[in-house]
Order: structure tokens, then sequence, then C-alpha cells
């Protein structure tokens, strides 16, 4: 049965406006975004079909490259665009919420700010999010790609990073494409390298964070490894 032969009380959008996009489940805000469903089938299934696409993660959906959405049954090139385009300005918005206010007073902007920018990249980047005294974001930057080992990253170009940014506290994070959001050793020696060097500058760092797709994001800082 399409949405729109439903009662109007039981209907996504009209539920959105009475009681808030709180009240709606993923699947009836995903399916507010597709607007139609495809024949026998309302936007609604559609969307609980393209969730389950990704084992019920949101997350994970939202982790999709545009080509991979594009593919997907209902959504094709154009609704793949538009998909990006949201998550690109709920990236921006997170990013804001940084800037104005204690990163530290808001860690899930943070963490969603992190996975919405890392958690779909097939490639390992190491990025910095340079706070000012007040541990208010100045800009986020990405400092490596590729196998971060203490090897292939130069504490001296993070420390000169540092210094350009003037900022008073970093909070790093890295991707790991495998999904598996575990430090390894040769992760927790970077850390006590650049914690070290970005010392000896009176810089602090904050927390490290690990970033999958498909996984919380885990902190250096909140397993005592900082």
């Amino acid at each position: 049965m399409a949405i729109r032969d439903w009662p109007v009380a039981e209907r996504p959008r009209e539920r959105l406006i009475q009681q808030g996009a709180a009240a709606l489940s993923d699947a009836e805000l995903l399916a507010i975004f597709l607007r139609v469903g495809v024949r026998g089938k309302s936007a609604v299934d559609l969307a609980r079909e393209l969730l389950a696409s990704f084992d019920g993660d949101l997350a994970r959906l939202a982790a999709a490259s545009t080509r991979e959405l594009a593919r997907l049954p209902g959504i094709g090139p154009a609704k793949a665009a538009q998909l990006a385009a949201i998550l690109e300005l709920a990236r921006r918005a997170l990013a804001g919420a940084m800037k104005l206010k204690d990163a530290l007073a808001s860690p899930k902007a943070v963490r969603d700010w992190l996975r919405l920018s890392l958690g779909s990249l097939q490639h390992e980047v190491l990025v910095a999010l340079w706070l000012d005294a007040q541990n208010r974001l100045i800009d986020s930057e990405e400092l490596f790609r590729g196998t971060l080992t203490q090897t292939s990253v130069y504490p001296r170009e993070v420390v000169k990073s540092a210094l350009r940014h003037n900022a008073g506290a970093v909070i790093l994070a890295h991707n790991h494409p495998s999904g598996l959001a575990e430090p390894s050793r040769a992760d927790e020696v970077l850390t006590a390298s650049l914690k070290q060097a970005l010392a000896l500058i009176d810089v602090k760092l904050l927390d490290h964070f690990i970033v999958t797709g498909s996984a919380e994001a885990m902190s250096f800082a909140g397993r005592g490894l900082i």
C-alpha cells in the first residue's frame, strides 16, 4: 500500500511535523528522503530494505560511497548525490558545533563528525582537530595518508602544524578500513611519540580516536592509553 493511502496520522511526514523527527524510526526518516517507493513497495518498505542491506546499521549506510549507494534499488545517481549532500551538511553542522563550544563537552559531536568524515574511507588517514585554549575547534587537517607507523608519521611535521594553527590542544584520529576499532602496538607507540613531541610546545594531546564505519570510535583516553 502506498503511503498516500495510509491514515494521515501514520504517515511519516505528517508524524514528523506533529511529533518531531526524533519520534520517527530510521526507516521512516529515510522514507521521507526517498519520497516514493517502487512497484509493490511503499517508501517505508524500500527504506527498510535499504537499511537491511547494511544490517540495519544507519551509520554504515551513511558511510557508503556515492557509487555504492547509486547501485541500490530506489536510489540511483540523483538520490545518491542528494544523500551525499545531506551528509556533508551534517558534517559541517557538527564542525560548527565544535567551533562554538568545548569539544570535550560535546564528545558525541566529535565522534559523529569523525565517523561521518573517516568511516567510509578505504585508505588510512591521520587527522588532527586543532583546538584553542578553550578546546574549541580551530581547524581540522589531514596530516598523513597511508599506513601509519612511527616511521611514516613525522612528529616534527605535526609540531609545525600545531604552531601554524596556534593550537592549545589537539584531538587526533585515524581510521581502520578493516573495520576493527582496536589499537595496534604501532598505534600506541605513535600516540606516545606525538604526545611527547607536542608537549614540548605546550600543546596537549586530549585524545586519539580509532574510527571505523560500523563500530563506535575507540578512544585512547577512554582506555587509559594517554
